[in-house]
């Protein structure tokens, strides 16, 4: 007998970074390391599942941005340079730790696990990581949704509605582009939602999205069943909101499993533990030490002595983990059950990075807790469209603005050190308006490109990626420049189009660079 359905959610996003004038540039590896430590090893375990005929339901999103790297061809020829010169520094760490009883093993493990993800990406994924979400989104087993163009903060970017309009029409295309259908789902950019967001979302198509616990807990009227059941927007778009309690035991490092003492010490990294001139050919080529990869301790402890990791050991504390995992689901759904006319609903949504990236173990423990619900079978994971299948009928409530960012509102995104931004924001989408309405009906494509690459400026300087670095202090300088650089684009090329003088040198430049959505025409911008 079936007690609850499972609705496990990653969101799988990063901004647009593309630097083709460098061999190697820092904030690229973000993506290497995405696709090497995340998105690989979860395709590789739900190959594994399917192989083992286990029955598992997951639901992601492959943002737009994300999905234009990953088909980009300049990128995945740098991350083959990548995957090669990872196996270079394994087989170096294999000789170097040569006698070691502990580091030794660990050398082999990581050369191979290299070894493997170049395998696995140049076979079953044929060189895009695309294709493996792709066999899992048409067999059924997987539910990929969408988010906005450029991951844009939503409610501060509605000043002027033709924004939000482009980045979720923008996105649905970018979608249907990139998986041969249109999204049934979108992941709000940072969970964050306004009053009458809905309304767009219904005109795109979208039939449901994600949101924080207190968007419905506070919704008006309050939702009955809290967020163990969707409730239905005023236009009839379905909001999943977050469960508290299974969310808190996956993503703290204190209080939930990714902080076990025996799991991978995610911030020892002989990219700075070993000699400067022995590593320098596998770091940044400024000097700037960064993560390899190669990471020999677990977290041991609370103080700064590491033991050795032991990735056999880590791996069966995924199977204790998932089994106690499953065991709080089944309390959980016996309680819920007792006050509910239905089958209750639980929504996990966590960043798909957590899962490899932050935490090694992460897809393991997910493969586990899929083996534990095909084992046991009191619960059931499923997608959000599955739900409402089963259940069409759901009360009607109005969310309340919030965000799933620290404090639940929209301070993260706008605060004194990044609210700079939004003044020119909000005056290039004026703007992109006027001048849309302008040249609507013009014939020159010289314009047509010029104005259209002021939009891809416009969308790539809205990502809420840098407003949010800037707060955390992570990566703020590189934020800060990547936004000045888009305005600074975005103005330049407005100055070809009022003296009309096109430098078509640099306009090329610029469409090869920022290369995102060429498929878009800047129309849409008032036509979205």
């Amino acid at each position: 007998m079936i007690k609850g359905y499972w609705v496990p959610i990653l969101h799988s996003h990063l901004p647009f970074v593309k630097h083709p004038k460098y061999e190697n540039f820092l904030e690229e590896h973000w993506l290497f390391e995405a696709i090497t430590e995340c998105y690989i090893p979860l395709l590789r375990r739900l190959k594994k599942l399917e192989e083992e005929n286990v029955h598992f339901r997951l639901t992601t999103s492959v943002t737009p941005p994300l999905a234009e790297m990953l088909s980009d061809e300049h990128l995945m020829k740098k991350y083959r340079k990548y995957l090669d010169t990872h196996i270079e520094l394994g087989n170096k760490e294999i000789e170097r730790t040569r006698g070691d009883e502990y580091f030794h093993p660990l050398a082999h493990f990581y050369r191979d696990l290299f070894v493997q993800t170049k395998e696995f990406f140049e076979g079953f994924l044929a060189g895009n990581v695309l294709n493996g979400y792709k066999h899992f989104y048409y067999n059924g087993s997987l539910e990929v949704i969408t988010c906005g163009a450029t991951h844009g903060y939503l409610p501060i970017l509605s000043v002027n509605e033709h924004s939000v309009r482009t980045q979720i029409e923008i996105a649905v295309q970018a979608h249907e582009k990139h998986f041969g259908k249109k999204p049934n789902g979108i992941w709000l950019p940072e969970c964050a939602y306004y009053d009458g967001l809905d309304k767009i979302l219904n005109e795109k198509g979208i039939k449901f999205f994600i949101v924080d616990s207190h968007a419905l807990t506070y919704g008006r009227p309050t939702a009955l069943n809290g967020v163990y059941t969707p409730t239905y927007t005023p236009t009839g778009v379905a909001a999943f909101a977050r469960d508290a309690l299974s969310s808190k035991q996956v993503w703290s490092s204190k209080e939930g499993y990714p902080g076990d003492f025996e799991y991978r010490d995610f911030y020892r990294d002989i990219g700075y533990d070993l000699d400067f001139d022995y590593i320098k050919p596998y770091i940044n080529p400024d000097g700037i030490r960064v993560f390899t990869g190669f990471k020999y301790h677990k977290i041991t402890g609370t103080s700064d002595y590491k033991e050795a990791y032991n990735p056999w050991i880590a791996e069966n504390k995924t199977k204790e983990h998932a089994e106690n995992f499953h065991w709080h689901r089944e309390l959980q759904f016996d309680h819920l059950g007792t006050l509910m006319n239905r089958i209750p609903m639980v929504v996990s949504p966590y960043d798909a990075e957590l899962f490899g990236h932050w935490w090694f173990e992460g897809p393991e423990f997910l493969c586990n807790m899929f083996r534990q619900i095909d084992k046991h079978k009191v619960m059931k994971a499923v997608t959000p469209m599955e739900y409402l299948g089963m259940y069409p009928k759901n009360q009607v409530v109005n969310p309340n603005p919030s965000s799933w960012g620290d404090k639940g509102y929209y301070d993260v995104w706008l605060n004194s050190g990044n609210d700079w931004i939004y003044r020119h924001l909000h005056q290039m989408a004026d703007v992109m308006e006027e001048k849309a309405k302008e040249y609507f009906h013009t014939n020159d494509k010289n314009i047509s490109r010029v104005l259209t690459q002021m939009l891809r400026e416009l969308l790539l300087a809205q990502s809420s990626d840098w407003a949010f670095l800037m707060t955390t202090g992570t990566a703020s300088e590189y934020s800060v420049n990547r936004t000045k650089e888009h305005i600074s684009n975005f103005n330049e090329l407005l100055g070809m189009i009022n003296g009309n003088n096109i430098d078509f040198d640099r306009v090329n430049y610029l469409e090869y660079k920022n290369s995102i959505f060429d498929f878009i025409d800047f129309r849409i911008f008032i036509t979205s």
